[in-house]
């Protein structure tokens, strides 16, 4: 039986990636050039407090690393990309603030440490959340190279993987229990609420640097398939993990009530559904033109993390 925990890795996790994605993000300045704009927010630094709170926590930056190893793969020099991928944690980020609040899923511990709202407030915490998605979709207008069709063509994947038809409708979708509705209504669901945030990594590359049509297809199949894959371990690391290894309390979709892919198919099935869709990603990067190698070290830790 497969076990996501104990699997061969081909290759090793690109920690310089990860290095480089913060660095660029604690270098990063939630003011305005503008001086007089700079001043009238005044008083604001308590909220820039509680961004950095969440926005620093650490983590593997998987989506950020993911579009760097994208963009590498492309050809490019990742650091073409840094801005756009730094953009995805900032969303990211926003996702889970908002996700742990009482009124979402109640999580009290998130990366080791109390969560934005335990530390800050509700409100606090709320601000916060729409202060980085907001200060997203700033720093690819401000910062990404490339061009003005490159900064719109990002910012349109990122609206897109957002959206009522992406992260924000799943999460409606989840907090409705429309994954009770069996197989199909589950995979429906986290491709929303998972998957799309996770592909967009990939497909903001491709706006950066467009390869021919059978390539981009396979990125782009690549990218659904490494969501699935997050999904059903992080259902499995749910039951099977623990709060040491993931940084925050375990078990909360069984006492939610939640349906997940191991309240659905059990436990071992669903491992056999984590090593299926490994496999699957796998088997597409080995039909690409370029290196693969940090994008399978990718897929691979998405199997194998324990946190």
């Amino acid at each position: 039986m497969a076990d996501p925990r104990s699997s061969t890795v081909h290759a090793r996790y690109p920690e310089h990636l990860r290095r480089q994605v913060d660095d660029y993000l604690s270098g990063l300045s939630f003011s305005v050039p503008d001086a007089r704009e700079a001043a009238e927010a005044t008083g604001t630094e308590g909220l820039v407090e509680a961004m950095r709170y969440s926005l620093l926590a650490g983590g593997k930056r998987i989506r950020p690393v993911l579009a760097l190893a994208t963009a590498e793969s492309l050809g490019r020099d990742p650091a073409d990309l840094m801005p756009s991928a730094a953009a995805i944690e900032l969303i990211h980020t926003y996702s889970l603030i908002h996700d742990d609040l009482p009124a979402m899923d109640d999580d009290d511990l998130r990366r080791g440490m109390p969560t934005c709202h335990v530390v800050y407030g509700d409100d606090v915490a709320i601000l916060a959340g729409d202060a980085l998605f907001a200060e997203a979709v700033r720093l690819v207008c401000e910062e990404q190279g490339g061009g003005a069709h490159v900064q719109v063509g990002i910012l349109r994947e990122l609206s897109r993987a957002t959206g009522v038809a992406g992260m924000v409708g799943g999460q409606y979708l989840d907090l409705k229990g429309a994954g009770a509705g069996g197989t199909d209504a589950l995979a429906a669901m986290h491709a929303l609420k998972t998957g799309r945030l996770m592909a967009v990594s990939v497909h903001i590359a491709l706006v950066l640097a467009p390869p021919p049509p059978a390539a981009d297809a396979t990125y782009r199949a690549f990218a659904r398939e490494v969501g699935l894959l997050f999904q059903i371990v992080d259902d499995i690391l749910d039951v099977a993990g623990s709060e040491a290894e993931m940084g925050k309390a375990v078990g909360a979709d069984e006492r939610m009530g939640k349906v997940t892919y191991t309240s659905l198919h059990g436990m071992d099935r669903a491992r056999e559904l984590a090593a299926e869709s490994h496999a699957r990603a796998m088997a597409l990067l080995a039909d690409l033109p370029g290196p693969a190698d940090d994008l399978a070290a990718i897929a691979d830790t998405a199997f194998a993390r324990q946190s």
